[in-house]
């Protein structure tokens, strides 16, 4: 099967398509696509962005498209930055000020829980459907770690003893909010046939 994977993120891509190329055939990129289209990412969820991302890629290339919405949700924060996680700092794409600002706001907060949210939205023709992931966490004191992209310097998952920054991209592939939502839509998928 062919999907379209409405982003224009390469770090996100790249993590996207090494979880889903498991799953699916031909997994190709708006740009590979040959398609110039930027969803406006105005929803106030996870899911109404990765849905509205999907449907119009999927209606600018007339195949099947997935799209994700995802970012950071940090409880002593009210769930900030939330939807905003790319641009948390006020300049969109600046991970490592969306990161020190998190790290600011944590100051002298010793509850620390927060979650990484994957909505994973797949729209082919009428068909819809979202798929959420989390991977829960807490906020770590300081960066650490050099894999990943984003928060992960300052995700620490206390299962494994490390950030996720520090974990090895295939292993953190393989238990993230991403690859629970992907493992979520491939068992629809396949539920399908």
């Amino acid at each position: 099967m062919k999907l379209i994977i409405a982003t224009n993120n390469e770090k996100k891509l790249r993590e996207l398509r090494e979880i889903m190329g498991k799953y699916f055939d031909s997994v190709q990129s708006l740009k590979e696509a040959g398609i110039n289209h930027e969803t406006v990412e105005d929803g106030v969820t996870f899911e109404e962005n990765a849905l509205k991302k999907a449907r119009e890629t999927a209606k600018v290339s007339g195949c099947a498209a997935v799209a994700d919405d995802s970012g950071l949700a940090v409880d002593a924060l009210g769930g900030a930055p939330g939807i905003y996680s790319a641009r948390y700092c006020g300049r969109h794409g600046d991970d490592e000020a969306n990161l020190r600002l998190v790290l600011k706001n944590m100051e002298n907060i010793p509850q620390r829980s927060a979650r990484f949210v994957c909505a994973l939205a797949y729209v082919n023709g009428d068909e819809e459907a979202v798929f959420r992931g989390e991977m829960e966490g807490e906020i770590n004191f300081a960066p650490k770690g050099e894999h990943g992209f984003g928060y992960d310097p300052i995700f620490y998952l206390p299962e494994y003893g490390c950030t996720s920054a520090e974990l090895k991209p295939e292993e953190k592939n393989r238990i993230s909010h991403r690859a629970k939502a992907i493992a979520k839509l491939a068992e629809y998928l396949g539920d399908k046939k």
